[in-house]
């Protein structure tokens, strides 16, 4: 049996309060991180701009909220296009007046007015959406299971996944890139495929890892003129041995462990920022968090992203519906993914990828791309029809 309710009382209301706090967490790490910016960026007010994104992805959440997430199975491919397109774009360097590359990395648009933003942030909720629905039609089209039919699947997937990669890898921006493969696993994993399948592609990622080392010792000129830009190699020098290039690629990592570090249990206190690090209010938000908060407020941030994938989760599994389902779990992947990845890098327990931390960080697109992915999550909650014996 069907209980109705109104729309207003199948709001998740958790979620938005665990936003809330995140919000308030984020003005008061950005504001924090302020006096010790560059002088070039002292006249900006980083807190203040990202309340102002703040309240573009609440309208965008409301916008998402007023149309039924079935309806998005409808534009997904127009919209993946049009995120393939924008990454063409950058790879043409058209328009040349608009196209941005920073520290290597051509990923950006400069927009008069907005700022710099960066398309495959989008891109990441069109592939969702997109893979998303290629799971429902296969699953529609054909109701028998099979290996064949696996294998189809998986295909499609793949190619659908593999064609924005290879821009990513051009352009070049591995963070972004390890950001899709997340979203490709998520899905992967809750698509129904035969789990032999999915254990065959673990043991092929081993050995192409595997194989990556092995030419990396065996023939170093080819790997570095052909498979890692030396840009990305020093970042995973930084990472191994930061202490042996403290001057420059191990710098950051090391001023991250000694902020974390001295804030001790109950950190230094609020605005009092003793280690310097490069631009903290954007990739290494977390570094000041700990600091100043220490082990306690870095603790209860962790806490927050839990509880909000935690209740992402329990939207996913409520729904009854496979599309909603599906969404929910690509939403999952990457918030988790990019969680992980970006507090693993400032405690060196992962390689520096210049990924923000969502809700936390500044920044203007990566922020309205995550409140937009909220607005899908809480579309699915409302729209889940509650029953009787549930």
């Amino acid at each position: 049996m069907q209980t109705e309710k109104s729309t207003s009382q199948r709001i998740d209301y958790t979620l938005l309060f665990i936003l809330f706090l995140l919000s308030i967490a984020s003005t008061l790490a950005i504001l924090s991180a302020q006096p010790s910016l560059p002088e070039k960026l002292q006249h900006i007010n980083f807190a203040f701009q990202q309340w102002q994104w703040y309240t573009v992805g609440s309208v965008a959440i409301l916008v998402t909220m007023l149309i039924d997430y079935d309806r998005f199975k409808q534009v997904a491919w127009y919209l993946y296009g049009f995120g393939l397109v924008l990454l063409l774009g950058l790879e043409l360097n058209v328009p040349s007046s608009l196209v941005q590359t920073i520290k290597g990395a051509t990923s950006w648009y400069k927009l008069p007015g907005i700022g710099n933003f960066q398309p495959s942030e989008l891109l990441k909720i069109f592939l969702i959406l997109v893979l998303s629905q290629l799971v429902v039609s296969h699953r529609e089209k054909h109701q028998e299971n099979a290996l064949k039919l696996d294998l189809l699947l998986l295909t499609k997937l793949s190619i659908t996944t593999l064609v924005p990669l290879l821009f990513l890898i051009k352009q070049p921006d591995l963070g972004m890139s390890m950001v899709f493969m997340a979203i490709f696993v998520s899905i992967l994993f809750v698509s129904g495929i035969s789990w032999r399948i999915i254990f065959s592609i673990g043991l092929l990622f081993v050995a192409f890892v595997t194989s990556l080392v092995y030419m990396y010792f065996a023939f170093p000129a080819f790997f570095k003129a052909h498979i890692l830009d030396e840009y990305q190699l020093n970042r995973f020098y930084g990472w191994l041995t930061p202490y042996e290039y403290s001057s420059a690629q191990g710098f950051q990592l090391i001023r991250s462990l000694l902020a974390i570090g001295s804030g001790s249990l109950s950190g230094k206190g609020y605005m009092n920022t003793e280690v310097y690090l490069p631009e903290p209010h954007t990739d290494f938000i977390f570094s000041i968090i700990g600091e100043q908060f220490g082990f306690i407020g870095a603790s209860i941030v962790i806490s927050l992203f839990f509880i909000l994938i935690f209740r992402m989760i329990h939207i996913a599994i409520e729904c009854h519906d496979p599309y909603g389902s599906y969404l929910c779990a690509g939403i999952i992947g990457m918030i988790t993914f990019q969680v992980f990845q970006n507090i693993g890098m400032t405690i060196g327990l992962l390689p520096i990828t210049g990924l923000p931390l969502p809700f936390i960080s500044y920044g203007g697109s990566s922020l309205a791309t995550y409140m937009l992915a909220m607005g899908i999550i809480l579309n699915v909650r409302s729209r889940t029809k509650k029953y009787l014996f549930d």
